[in-house]
Parts: C-alpha cells; structure tokens; sequence
C-alpha cells in the first residue's frame, strides 16, 4: 500500500493531535500514524486530568500559553464542560519555580498582572484560612485563571475534530523509518509506505531513536510515580498547587491538583529513574515513602495512607525548553519536559505554522541548538 497526502504527523499524543488539529482548522486534512492502539498508557498523554498552571515569568512560555488558552477555549465543551476546569492555582515557596529564568512569585506576579491575568499575592495566613487542607508558610500566589485539564476528554475531542475535518488517526500503526527526499518524505510503516510532503515529528520517549539525523539535544526519558490521595473531608474544593522548595529540603518542587473520583494528585518533578521506554518497568514506589511524608508535613486535609501511585513518563532537556522546530521537511515537536500538556493547543499551532511554512520559526528559545 502506498499513498500520498501533504502533511503525515508521527506520534497521536496530545502534541501530535493537537498539530493534526491546528492543521485541519487551517484547511488541510492530514494523516496521523500512531504506534499504540487508541487509550494506551505507553507515553504520557494518558489520566483523567492534567495541570494547567500559568506560573511563569518568561515570555516565550506565556506567548505560549495564550496561543493554547485560544485553543483549549475553541475546543468547546465536550460532554457539556469546558476542557479547562479553572478552579485556580495556588503556588508558594521560596525555591525557584518552572521555566528558564528560575523566577520566583513576585516576578511570576507581575507577568501575570501585566499581561492582565488575574493573580494575586497573599499572606500565608490568609492561604491557610482560605484552603485548609494546605500547609503554607510565607507569601502565597494565587490566580483563579487556571487549574486544570480533562487530558482523556481532550484527546477524544481532537480526534473527533480531526476526523470531522477530513483527517485521519490510525492507531496501532508503527512507523518504522523515514527518508526525506527533494521531493518529499517517504515513511514507511507495516502497512505500506506513505509519501507526505512534509512530516511533522511527536513521538515523546521515541524522540531520540525516530529522529536520529536530526541534532537535538540530550533527551532525559524517566518514569515518574505521582500519586493520588484521599481528601479527609470528601467536601473541601482544592486548587491545583506548586510548592517551590528549597534545594535539599525535598527531592523536587511537588505539584499537584484534585481529580474527581480519584483524590489528589501530588508528585515530585522530574525525580525518576531513566528507563528505555520500550522496556518501562512501570515502577510506582521509588519516591514513596517520601511522597507521603511530603503530605503529612505540608497536606494536612490529606490522608497520607491513601496513596494510590501511578506511572508516567517525562522526556527532559537539560534545561527542559520545549524543542519546536523544522529541519528540512521534517517539523520537531519534543522534549516536553513534564510540563508539556497544558501548552498543547499552542505547541500544535506552533508546529502547525512551521509544517505549513519553510520560513517560520519558535521562539528562540524553542529552537534547536
């Protein structure tokens, strides 16, 4: 079987869907070609929700983040809610937050404010009157702009606009390799080869193996064991929440957010082992004990027994920038860095415009080295 269509995107996560989307709103039909059947818990698009934080002070990540709000806002309301639930974000401490400058919560405060994203600062004690269940200690940022994403409802709904567009996802469909040529890109899958004028790359763990001629930087693929844990009082609403700890005084920063019928997730960022994605040992108790100590000190409305640990993947940079970027016909969606989901109908439109034009470009800061 061989056939021909402009535009083929490697890979039907999040990022993947979300360009195969961005493409259809902009009048082409492209065919998407993912290795695993549709739901599979292999890479790290799968659960019920994600976080959708806005604490950032760089440009380049709120430029971002305003293209996906577009987004997720067009992608309507599917089952009557919209993707977003923004119940608001809590962010506290004194260790450096996300994103490449390290900024701390006043400069986190004022980009928010003067891009007129509601945010504000509170005292702790005030943090503490207002979400009971939190331990919190010093200056407290909070911004009702955000919460989180119904990450599966997410996925179906892409697919379901791709397909009413014209598009295409076929699961279980591995690509083996590609070649690119003067006159176009064949990817050859089980099935048969595919010539597409242009491919677009977003494959997550696989990055590194799938685009092996292309100069990407070193890929960190770990699996990570956040956890969900029972509220002690069923009623109490939580906000999504990062706390920026201090270095040495716990693994990682924690972030986490509420997941109705499942609890709390709470987990350490970027804290797991390397593993060969193909060989993932699924592995849910390295950080454990530490984990539940983390939310007997700092998650009092929290019952620290209740842990029920779930496995995930990051795949990192060194300073985990986004890489977003095109080498011939080849467009380079990767590195997502655990911080990757909320973003995705901006990383989509990002890679959408660089597939549909040679001259486009990132932000700097997304381009490859």
């Amino acid at each position: 079987m061989s056939e021909r269509v402009p535009f083929v995107v490697i890979g039907g996560g999040v990022m993947g869907l979300s360009t195969a989307w961005a493409l259809t709103r902009r009048g082409e039909r492209p065919l998407v070609l993912e290795q695993f059947a549709r739901g599979h818990t292999h890479g790290a698009s799968h659960g019920a929700t994600r976080n959708f934080n806005n604490a950032y002070a760089d440009e380049h990540y709120l430029d971002l983040l305003a293209l996906a709000r577009e987004g997720w806002d067009a992608l309507g309301t599917p089952g009557g809610e919209p993707l977003l639930r923004l119940h608001g974000l809590v962010s506290h401490g004194g260790g450096a937050a996300l994103g490449g400058t390290g900024a701390g919560l006043a400069a986190i405060h004022r980009q928010l404010r003067a891009r007129g994203i509601p945010a504000d600062l509170l005292d702790g004690a005030e943090a503490s009157r207002r979400w009971p269940g939190m331990r919190f200690e010093d200056t407290v940022l909070f911004s009702p702009d955000a919460g989180v994403a119904r990450a599966s409802a997410a996925l179906e709904e892409l697919e379901r606009r791709i397909a009413a567009a014209g598009g295409e996802v076929r699961w279980a469909t591995p690509v083996v390799r590609f070649e690119e040529d003067a006159d176009g890109v064949t990817v050859h899958t089980a099935a048969g080869t595919v010539r597409a004028d242009t491919v677009i790359v977003t494959v997550g763990a696989w990055s590194d193996r799938m685009l092996d001629t292309i100069p990407l930087p070193d890929l960190r693929v770990t699996e990570e064991s956040p956890a969900h844990f029972a509220p002690r009082d069923p009623t109490e609403r939580w906000p999504s929440f990062n706390h920026f700890v201090p270095p040495g005084s716990w693994p990682a920063n924690v972030y986490g957010m509420p997941t109705p019928g499942e609890g709390v997730k709470v987990g350490f960022h970027t804290v797991g082992d390397v593993v060969d994605p193909d060989a993932r040992p699924f592995r849910t108790d390295k950080h454990a004990e530490v984990l539940a100590e983390y939310v007997r000190e700092w998650m009092p409305g929290l019952d620290p027994e209740t842990a029920a640990p779930i496995s995930c993947t990051y795949t990192s940079t060194p300073d985990e920038a986004f890489v977003l970027d095109r080498v011939g016909r080849i467009v380079v969606g990767a590195g997502f860095s655990g911080q990757g989901f909320k973003f995705a109908p901006g990383v989509g439109a990002v890679l959408a415009g660089l597939a549909l034009d040679s001259d486009a470009r990132a932000a700097q800061a997304f381009r490859l080295r």
